[in-house]
């Protein structure tokens, strides 16, 4: 009969035929628990939320006949529902891992200490002062568990924790668990302090070489009879469920090294302790088998801490050390002996004994701490990619794209040591074919890809290459490279000489693709799509990447090319040269632009006008962005050449809108106004809509500093621009992809019969008064429509007509658009134009945002001040513009602000004033704005205000603002207005602090 079923013989045995002399519910209680585990052949671990619930009974506080409550009577009852959860527990073998998981720490102190209870030990008693060996074996266990869960619940708790989702808020429930996190923490607390004493417990313990009992249900029955009954087999050393010494020691020295290893984190001389306990564990477990133990270790855990001890120890046994390359690479990173680093890998790679992901990881913090700006790990991050690239080609894995981005520049310090690594990770005499010809593709490919042959002879001398190659093998690969000369110009260099290049069809497609995408080099693209046609013919590269975009009136030409290879190349050198130019990388894109222009002038006169006409357009935005900021002229050769473009004649030129867009603003940006309004053929002016509306613009701006009766073209560039917002209810792309913002029509004029479909063109204008121009017109076309209540100001807005013959014809929401988006450009090119402000202003106030409305009509009186230092001109801060201010501050409740600009007005406006400060839900500082006040009316009528309505002390502040001599009536008027200018100056500086 095996233990387990003595147990439960025994305890059935045991029952009494009828219900004790005890209440009816301890009797249940103890019948269904005995039936529903104990009676069956084979039964089932008993639920440990038993535990929970016969805790849970036993702990109910009682309440007194004085309503008072009392802590939970020892009573029968509640020893029994106690004993019971012992029962449980032992069930289950006292299974620590077992019980944590399923207990909350106040369940599972609760229950170790009714285990200690039972178990004979005295409350109270320090258990470090306890001889072990000298207690009986359950009573030694009993504090041996508890001091065990005392470590682990430490340990436990420095792990973090993830946060369950909580449910719908319940308050009963949420009180609940407030209560048992305080006591989680109060426990926890108690376990920290005592953490010394219980670690000298455990200490003591594996000095213990006897076995232990821990009480089963048996025992735990004898416990539980009347004192008379018991036999004194509970002390005698059979009692119980035995433990071997040497599993005592195994779980002891597990749990210690937990918490010497958690305790290293502030003290790593700990952490000695700690790897002395895990490996003694370990030593354990291979001795005994982890089947042998009755408690179950995790061995996973186990051998993490083992291999994170030997990393962050230190050890004196060379062998141990040389076992653990680990240790010695975390010792070289921490400090910073990069050289012994570098010499790690490199014998690694004959071994191969560091993960793959292992070495990744060292060289990614490599690269982090370079990033940070220390510069000399540039040179280990390229030693140590080298080291993994090697290791990557002798075990057949695709080479890094770290390595090829390192190796862009290659230099002959770079290649001898590659040749040493190589040199060193391979044994010729005892390895395999596999690996030398892995090793032998590896050099060659290297060498086709280097473009300085004298790096290329260098590796092609080395002994290891001669070694690996053979005879014929070398001499075809060297002829090969003799046929290229160093640093081709492509410029200079016949197309027909790109063809001459070898395809290396040993190099993965894929990675040769990568590559392709990475390049912005026009020689490697060339020599990459060779290599890559050489191994498919199937291919169309050009679709490699989705983000190589080409405008549909070049592509329609370029995929027309019949030979594949110069089709994608072309399409390529365009796509990249094109995205450089968008990303303002002009230096690449006019490297690509030159070799794309060499390539196809050649077979194909169309597509030479086509890149003409892009370099013409690269030539314009690179003055535009390098020299034109600081307003040098371009050179004249430039404009020739930009007049030569809106002149050309050359019939079937796919052609781009935006290219003739750019060349009329370029003009217009750097005043050739005498070209666009006298020199231009008639013809150009008839058939290019944007060269006549170039025209219309600098004649405009020629004019505006005239008399009004000489503003025939502002009329004709109004009608111009009205027929551009004639509507339809549809938008239109053009050919080049870019979708228009004002909606169209098919227009009548046919000038426009291209125009109207992108308005773009605006945004290109740099010239102020080209922008002011265009600006103001469509601000005047804005305000034209009959429901605008507020109207926006603009300069020489006069000049424009008042009123359009067919309103419904204009889409004005589009125009609206184009207003905000204008303004928005313009105040880009110059952040401090007073006009484009008070535009922008005026745009918000229409729009009801008044607090950036007030934004820019400070900022418009700031930057033509000097910040409020000298007088606000009056056509800037005119009564309009102050009128809106009034009204900004009087919708945002800053009524004391209100009363203070209306001293702005040229008649100040009383009546709106003290409206103003009639209200007492202010939102601004009120009386503290009373020092800016300089009209003694105002000033009067606050302290009458004040003094009806009881407000002493603001009172008193207004007769302090009235009582200034400066005010004083009687003083001269240039006195009166220096008092106004400096209260105007220091109120405006504070609503510039307070809106800034």
């Amino acid at each position: 009969m095996s233990a387990e079923a003595a147990d439960r013989e025994a305890a059935t045995s045991s029952r009494p035929c009828t219900p004790p002399q005890t209440s009816w519910f301890e009797f249940l209680l103890e019948e269904a628990l005995l039936e529903q585990h104990l009676q069956k052949p084979s039964p089932d671990p008993p639920p440990v939320q038993l535990i929970v619930q016969f805790l849970e009974q036993a702990s109910k506080p009682s309440v007194n006949e004085q309503n008072q409550v009392q802590p939970p009577p020892d009573n029968k009852r509640n020893r029994i529902l106690k004993l019971l959860a012992l029962k449980v527990a032992a069930h289950l073998k006292w299974d620590l891992d077992v019980l944590e998981k399923s207990l909350s720490v106040p369940v599972l102190n609760m229950l170790l200490n009714e285990l200690l209870c039972i178990s004979k030990v005295p409350p109270g008693t320090k258990h470090v002062d306890v001889d072990l060996s000298s207690l009986p074996p359950t009573t030694a266990m009993a504090i041996l568990l508890y001091n065990r869960w005392a470590i682990r619940t430490i340990v436990q708790s420095s792990f973090p924790v993830k946060q369950a989702k909580p449910g719908p808020p319940q308050l009963n429930v949420m009180n609940q668990m407030q209560q048992e996190k305080e006591l989680t923490e109060n426990i926890l607390k108690v376990l920290k302090e005592q953490a010394a004493d219980s670690i000298l417990v455990l200490e003591g313990a594996l000095k213990l070489n006897k076995d232990l009992y821990v009480h089963t249900i048996r025992t735990l029955d004898l416990l539980a009879m009347e004192p008379g009954m018991v036999n004194g087999e509970t002390e005698s050393s059979t009692a119980g469920l035995k433990i071997s010494a040497e599993e005592i020691q195994c779980q002891v020295c597990y749990d210690l090294g937990a918490i010497y290893f958690q305790q290293g984190a502030t003290n790593a001389a700990v952490h000695e302790n700690a790897k002395e306990k895990f490996f003694k564990t370990k030593e354990l477990i291979a001795k005994n088998g982890s089947s042998s133990l009755h408690f179950t270790i995790d061995e996973e855990r186990l051998a993490g801490y083992c291999q994170a001890c030997g990393v962050l120890t230190s050890s004196s046994d060379d062998a141990s050390q040389q076992a653990t390359p680990y240790s010695q690479i975390h010792s070289c990173m921490k400090s910073g002996n990069y050289q012994d680093l570098v010499k790690i890998f490199l014998e690694d790679n004959l071994t191969l004994s560091l993960p793959v992901q292992f070495r990744q990881s060292v060289l990614r913090e490599l690269f982090q701490k370079a990033q940070q700006g220390n510069d000399p790990l540039d040179e280990v991050c390229f030693k140590v990619c080298v080291c993994n690239t090697v290791c990557d080609v002798l075990q057949g894995r695709t080479i890094d794209i770290q390595f090829c981005q390192l190796f862009l520049k290659p230099s002959k310090e770079k290649i001898d040591f590659l040749l040493e690594v190589c040199s060193r990770s391979i044994n010729l005499e005892n390895t395999t074919e596999a690996l030398k010809r892995k090793m032998a593709s590896f050099l060659k490919n290297l060498c086709l890809g280097l473009e300085d042959l004298q790096l290329v002879f260098m590796i092609s001398s080395h002994e290891l290459f001669i070694k690996l190659l053979k005879d014929d093998e070398r001499k075809l690969l060297i002829d090969q490279m003799r046929k290229r000369s160093p640093r081709i110009n492509l410029c200079t260099k016949p197309v027909t000489s790109f063809y001459d290049i070898p395809a290396s069809a040993s190099v993965n497609i894929g990675q040769l693709e990568h590559q392709l995408i990475l390049s912005v080099d026009p020689w490697r693209i060339r020599q990459i799509l060779i290599e890559l046609h050489g191994m498919t013919s199937e291919r169309q590269f050009w679709t490699v990447s989705n983000k190589w975009e080409v405008p549909n009136v070049y592509a329609n030409v370029i995929l027309g090319i019949k030979d594949n290879l110069t089709r994608d190349l072309v399409y390529i050198l365009m796509a990249k040269g094109l995205h450089c130019c968008a990303i303002k990388d002009f230096v690449h894109a006019k490297q690509l632009f030159a070799a794309c222009l060499e390539l196809v002038t050649e077979f194909s006169p169309k597509l030479r006008q086509v890149m003409l006409n892009e370099m013409l357009l690269l030539d314009i935005y690179t003055h535009e962005a390098g020299a034109g900021v600081s307003g040098e002229r371009p050179p004249s050769d430039l404009i020739s050449r930009v007049r030569g473009y809106l002149e050309m004649r050359v019939p079937d030129i796919p052609l781009r809108q935006v290219i003739a867009e750019e060349c009329v603003a370029f003009l217009l940006n750097w005043c050739e106004n005498e070209y666009l309004t006298m020199q231009v053929p008639l013809p150009l002016v008839q058939t290019n809509p944007y060269v006549k509306l170039g025209q219309l613009l600098a004649a405009t701006c020629k004019e505006l500093p005239g008399p009004k009766e000489s503003r025939r073209t502002a009329k004709d560039l109004w009608e111009v621009v009205v027929q551009i917002c004639s509507v339809s209810n549809q938008h239109k792309r053009g050919n080049d992809g870019r979708v228009s913002l004002i909606k169209h029509r098919e227009s009548t004029l046919g000038i426009m019969y291209r125009f109207h479909e992108n308005t773009f063109f605006f945004f290109s204008l740099q010239e102020p008064l080209v922008l002011t121009t265009i600006l103001s017109l469509f601000v005047k076309l804005h305000n034209v429509r009959e429901d605008i209540v507020n109207d926006i100001a603009a300069e020489h807005i006069s000049i424009w007509p008042s009123s359009i013959p067919n309103l419904q014809s204009v889409d004005f929401e589009a125009v609206a658009v184009t207003v905000k988006e204008l303004v928005s450009y313009a105040l880009t090119i110059n952040a401090n134009n007073h006009f484009w402000l008070i535009i922008q202003a005026d745009i918000y106030f229409a729009t009801n945002q008044y607090s950036a409305a007030l934004h820019y009509y400070l900022q418009a009186g700031a930057v033509c001040s000097d910040f409020f230092n000298k007088m606000v001109p009056p056509d800037v801060y005119t009564d309009q513009v102050i009128k809106r201010m009034i009204k900004c501050c009087s919708l945002l409740n800053c009524h004391t602000q209100v009363a203070i600009l209306c001293q702005f007005l040229r008649e100040v406006d009383y009546k709106t004033a003290f409206k103003a400060l009639q209200e007492q839900n202010s939102h601004d500082a009120m009386d503290s704005y009373y020092e800016y006040i300089w009209d003694v009316t105002i000033l009067e009528y606050l302290t009458y205000l004040h003094h009806k309505r009881g407000e002493t002390d603001k009172r008193q502040i207004a007769i302090k603002a009235i009582g200034q001599t400066e005010l004083n009536a009687s003083n001269p008027e240039e006195v009166l207005q220096l008092a106004a200018q400096r209260r105007k100056k220091k109120f405006l500086q504070a609503m510039a602090k307070l809106y800034f």
